[in-house]
């Protein structure tokens, strides 16, 4: 059949738009199917994925050294820095309270233990690792193949990667994770077995109000301090006054890391004939029946002439006075620490410590680790006299930075009416508290306890005659003794409570003896103010130089270059008189604790007993002339009060140093066949322990014991304040009366 031309066109043109109709459609399908392919290979970026960090940190603050740290400039959010080159490299991490409230176990000063840390990549994570350093294996023992066995290390922290640069060599993470929480140290006290409901607690964790203060970031070291706050809604027991209201509480933390040190530091290990503080190591791969390492805590000096008998160190140990110190006695402080020279000087080293003053426009504060500072603080409630802590290298015992730490009441002339009234009163339960559950190294008593012998002597100087020379002197010797003590803390040092017996009571006060090698064996000890009943014959009150227990102990750990013969040789002496030592661990300060009676705290002289049965004469007949001069027109009975308390306590611990004797036994740490040895064990003489007897019966026994003069009785009376006596009547209670600062009777 034939077509009409025309119509074979439109029958063209419709087969034509009906093949490209279907060629568009199998051109969509095929981007259709490619595209679903397309999504398929190329998956959707995660929401968490992470940002650029250049797009993070593009409103921050930069604070740049060992590790840099961000911090956004309006919600003050902050971002750590962590490069490739941080990664399964050990740090060191150091803590400390920049300031507290002794309500909550912490105060300014406060120090904690030092960790090791790595810092390790888990896919899209950065942990923060501490490692367990308690344990040694030797590298070319099999056994040290198993060294991780049963051993746990510790991740304080897993945070995601926020951010990254092009590269996937640097990591961004939130540094709020890990400080604004208690990730890398516990800041918020336990509860204790024990405690009441009723006592003083935090809150929890406010999460809104804790915050960082500061960063500040070195070469070596990273510093920030954190205000934690702690928040409840209502609270039972609000605090002591240092509380503004207990149920909102801050307490805050400097946090350090700090690169871990490079050098030919050599650690040296600890021996029990001489007394420093040690981080104690195990040797896993040793046969031998003592498998103590214990890394002993000291300075890296070098000398700078290493020929030269006596040499200045490369690097001295340099002291900063804080500008907070009373400016009268800045100078008595700096030649008390300077003291120490001479210990050094006898190890090798001239100039060792240096004391330099901080300006008072200085732009650094005594937080810094950097500085090692003597610090002064008047707080309202008072953890110690004296705090000497330092802080360590784990791995070998090197001491990287310390302070001191002092209480302005140390300078007082009387103390707190609730510690001297022996209350019951939440102030005094506290300190009691914090003592019996804070029992660290660190902490150090010598303040206290030479503040009580203090007023003894400046009460007796003022009831038996002196006048403002000699109050002076006693001042400025006690100002000696306590520097000097707390500063061998910061040596190394540990308490050497058997430092006390080294003078006859017809040497201890000849000062032509004890002002060149001391009136005690140590510094290190808490010895009893040494003020003679005879006026005419006093001698030092407190000892004012490093004892030759300190000399021999400083070259023990400080002397370079020994080797193991001549470091044997001067452990030997440890059986020299001079040289005796016993730390906390030995004293006989409460009933039931330790067996060497030489070993104490509060006697004085190697002929103890009589020397504490002249305290306890002193004190009636000090008590005779109390009222005489203590009775000041217009003022209140409280120094009576205060007088009274010191002469009985005085006579509670010379009793209790006398009663130590009986059936007391004499102890010996010297090493099999070492010269001058004894038998480790040996029971007081039995003469001493008559004489101790005898001395009981008159003293403490008697019908007559612990009685002053009666004149003193009916003017006991402490001045009032308001309402706040929490348990505290009118009553003066003087059946009640026990020993403080730990030595019970």
């Amino acid at each position: 059949m034939n077509t009409h031309p025309l119509n074979r066109k439109k029958l063209t043109l419709v087969i034509l738009l009906s093949l490209s109709l279907a060629s568009f459609e199998r051109a969509n399908a095929q981007k259709k199917k490619d595209k679903e392919k397309d999504k398929k290979e190329t998956p959707a970026p995660a929401k968490d994925a992470p940002k650029k960090i250049n797009d993070v940190i593009k409103n921050c603050k930069a604070v740049n050294g060992l590790f840099t740290l961000y911090q956004d400039s309006s919600s003050g959010a902050t971002h750590l820095l962590i490069e490739q080159k941080h990664l399964d490299k050990e740090y060191i991490y150091f803590s400390q309270f920049s300031d507290g409230v002794l309500d909550a176990w912490t105060f300014r000063g406060n120090y904690n233990q030092s960790m090791v840390f790595k810092i390790k990549k888990y896919f899209n994570r950065i942990e923060f690792v501490f490692i367990n350093t308690s344990s040694y294996f030797d590298p070319k023992h099999p056994v040290s193949k198993a060294a991780t066995a049963n051993m746990s290390d510790a991740i304080v922290a897993s945070l995601k990667v926020t951010a990254m640069n092009d590269t996937k060599d640097q990591f961004l993470v939130d540094a709020d994770q890990l400080f604004l929480r208690e990730a890398f140290t516990q800041v918020k006290p336990p509860m204790f077995p024990g405690q009441s409901p009723f006592d003083f607690t935090l809150g929890e964790l406010d999460k809104d109000k804790t915050k960082i203060n500061h960063m500040r970031s070195y070469p070596s070291n990273t510093d920030l301090e954190v205000e934690y706050v702690y928040s409840k809604p209502s609270v039972i027991n609000g605090g002591s006054r240092a509380v503004t209201d207990g149920r909102y509480v801050s307490l805050k933390v400097y946090h350090s890391l700090i690169e871990m040190p490079q050098n030919d530091y050599q650690p040296l290990f600890d021996d029990p004939r001489v007394g420093y503080f040690t981080t104690e190591v195990s040797d896993m791969t040793t046969l031998n029946t003592i498998n103590y390492r214990d890394l002993v805590h000291r300075w890296h000096l070098k000398k700078k002439n290493p020929g030269e008998a006596i040499s200045e160190p490369v690097e001295p140990i340099t002291w900063w006075i804080e500008n907070t110190t009373p400016v009268e006695i800045r100078p008595i402080i700096k030649h008390a620490a300077e003291q120490w020279n001479l210990a050094f000087e006898n190890a090798g080293f001239r100039n060792a410590v240096v004391i330099k003053q901080q300006p008072d426009d200085a732009d650094w504060d005594a937080g810094d680790i950097r500085y090692n500072v003597l610090r002064w603080t008047s707080s309202p409630n008072l953890p110690f006299g004296g705090y000497g802590p330092s802080f360590v290298n784990p791995r070998t015992g090197q001491i990287l930075g310390a302070d001191i730490m002092l209480e302005y009441f140390t300078l007082a002339n009387s103390l707190r009416m609730e510690k001297l009234m022996g209350s019951e009163s939440m102030l005094k339960q506290e300190a009691e508290q914090f003592h019996a559950k804070h029992n660290n190294y660190t902490l150090c008593h010598a303040g206290e306890f030479a503040h009580d012998n203090a007023l003894l002597g400046k009460i007796s100087l003022a009831a038996l005659g002196g006048d403002k020379l000699e109050e002076s002197k006693m001042v400025n010797e006690f100002l000696h003794y306590l520097i000097l003590h707390e500063m061998g803390h910061t040596m190394g040092l540990n308490h050497n409570m058997k430092a006390s017996q080294l003078h006859t009571i017809k040497d201890i006060n000849n000062q032509s003896i004890t002002s060149k090698i001391g009136l005690t064996g140590s510094v290190m000890d808490y010895p009893a103010v040494n003020f003679s009943n005879d006026r005419k014959a006093q001698g030092n009150y407190w000892t004012t130089v490093p004892g030759p227990y300190d000399m021999w102990a400083i070259e023990f750990a400080y002397k370079p270059d020994m080797n193991e013969q001549q470091r044997k040789d001067l452990l030997a002496r440890s059986t020299e008189p001079q040289l005796m030592f016993g730390n906390d661990a030995d004293d006989m300060r409460w009933p039931g604790k330790a067996i060497d009676p030489r070993v104490n705290i509060g006697d004085m002289s190697s002929e103890a007993i009589q020397y504490a049965i002249n305290r306890i004469e002193l004190t009636k007949t000090v008590s005779t002339e109390v009222m005489k001069k203590y009775a000041t027109e217009g003022k209140s009975y409280q120094e009576h009060a205060v007088a009274f308390s010191i002469l009985m306590n005085t006579q509670a611990g010379s009793a209790a140093t006398i009663s130590r004797y009986v059936g007391g036994v004499y102890v010996d740490r010297a090493m099999v066949g070492q010269k001058g040895a004894t038998k480790p064990f040996i029971p007081v003489e039995a003469a001493k322990q008559k004489q101790a007897m005898d001395a009981l019966g008159k003293y403490v026994f008697a019908p007559d014991a612990f009685i002053l003069s009666s004149d003193l009785y009916n003017y006991l009376q402490v001045q009032r304040r308001g309402f706040n006596f929490f348990g505290i009547t009118e009553d003066p209670k003087l059946h009640n009366a026990k020993r403080l600062n730990g030595c019970y009777f």
